[in-house]
């Protein structure tokens, strides 16, 4: 295929699929404040945080890895001023003693922190501002979660380059992605260009699925559904990914490798992949091709929506796990474009309402659709243009479900945080 499309993919994947420590949002949160904090040299006396509606909406009920069950905005940039290590971006608070848990909640006894809401008009927009006497230093972070658009101590700009605040700011090399493309990729990849890369999620991703079937996490979602529908590959597929869920929104700290910024869509878009190709006893170079295709049309799904919004970033995962499955049976661009569109079909309009135990439900519900817009396909079904939102060809499809996810579901994002932050 053409050099410059080879490489792009290449470079997407190496972008997206990276280690992640938690909930990503107050891992930013943490990020941010851990620069913040590195370059002020010492502990403020005063901190201000100003943060989107969708950054408050998935950091409120889900609990900030190594911090013993504590949950917030608050315990999430203290995390990151009081123990934080910046040069290890979303593995930033991945360690923490008993000793400096117990100098953060003193920090935090008598810290003076003022949380304030954004009015930009892209969902992910952080800033941090650290003061102690006259000496301060602020970070921005926009778009998605580790990019730094400004970091400055005093007057000194240590970093600074341009930034938009449209809805959403996907990388130039994202506009190279489309599904046909994505499965010619799979088709003539040189595996030693990904195999590290995918060997680590399949390992890190496998063992925080494992924490979810054998402890006490979330609502037990995964466990929960090996006990009531059974051990078939069709429901573990479900079930595995939803126990890796289960053990990340409940503080499992174990790192998850995520995919569009998110640890959850990386579970998706990964796990189910993984438990068929085991099923089928596929070689471990066919498992690598299928998780090329499940994690590009992932990504590409999410490009035009965003990485925050009111839309379940799960339902395109689940979709790209059903893209995935469909090429380890052998689907080629026809059999995995109709799978896309099914899935899209099927669960679009489920809504993002922050990260918290439910997730693994709509984890389960996502791949569930997945898996359901596969078989369709396999057994001659599909859904045609007209058909609700499904418009004729799955690159129309795809845009015609992220202007709904970006642009029609704004009003109910809104709506989605206002409950939240009404009930607490």
């Amino acid at each position: 295929m053409e050099k410059r499309i080879y490489d792009t993919y290449l470079e997407i994947l190496r972008e997206e699929l990276v280690p992640a420590m938690g909930c990503t949002e107050p891992i930013a949160v943490a990020y941010a404040a851990a620069l913040a904090r590195q370059a002020l040299g010492r502990m403020p006396e005063r901190t201000e945080l100003t943060v989107s509606g969708n950054i408050i909406k998935n950091v409120k009920s889900v609990i900030v890895p190594n911090t013993g069950g504590r949950k917030g905005m608050r315990t999430a940039v203290a995390a990151g001023i009081c123990f934080g290590d910046a040069d290890r971006e979303l593995e930033v608070i991945s360690e923490a003693s008993p000793q400096q848990l117990a100098e953060m909640d003193a920090w935090l006894e008598t810290a003076q922190i003022a949380i304030r809401d954004s009015d930009a008009n892209c969902p992910f927009d952080l800033h941090v501002h650290l003061w102690a006497g006259e000496d301060d230093a602020y970070v921005h972070i926009i778009g998605h979660h580790t990019n730094v658009v400004c970091l400055r101590h005093g007057e000194e700009i240590l970093l600074e380059k341009p930034f938009s605040d449209d809805l959403v700011l996907a990388p130039e090399n994202r506009s190279l992605l489309n599904v046909e493309d994505i499965v010619a990729f799979a088709d003539a990849v040189s595996l030693d260009d990904v195999r590290e890369l995918l060997q680590r999620q399949i390992d890190y991703n496998l063992a925080i699925v494992k924490a979810g079937l054998t402890g006490e996490y979330g609502a037990g979602i995964g466990k929960i559904l090996l006990l009531s529908y059974g051990n078939s590959v069709h429901n573990r597929a479900k079930a595995w990914a939803a126990a890796g869920s289960d053990a990340r929104m409940g503080g499992c700290e174990l790192p998850v490798v995520i995919n569009s910024g998110s640890g959850n869509q990386g579970l998706t878009a990964s796990v189910p992949v993984i438990v068929y190709a085991r099923e089928c006893a596929v070689s471990e170079d066919m498992l690598c091709r299928a998780l090329v295709v499940s994690n590009l049309v992932t990504i590409h799904l999410k490009t035009g929506i965003g990485s925050l919004s009111a839309y379940c970033g799960a339902t395109s995962a689940g979709a790209g796990a059903g893209a995935g499955i469909c090429y380890l049976y052998g689907g080629g661009y026809e059999e995995i474009a109709h799978t896309i569109v099914n899935a899209l079909a099927i669960n679009s309009g489920m809504i993002c309402d922050g990260a918290k135990a439910s997730c693994a439900a709509k984890i389960a519900s996502a791949v569930e659709s997945g898996l359901l817009g596969m078989r369709m396909n396999m057994h001659d079904s599909q859904f045609y243009g007209g058909d609700g939102i499904v418009v004729k060809g799955v690159e129309n499809t795809i845009r015609a479900v992220s202007t709904i996810a970006r642009e029609g579901m704004r009003s109910t994002d809104r709506e989605v945080i206002r409950l939240m932050m009404e009930n607490g």
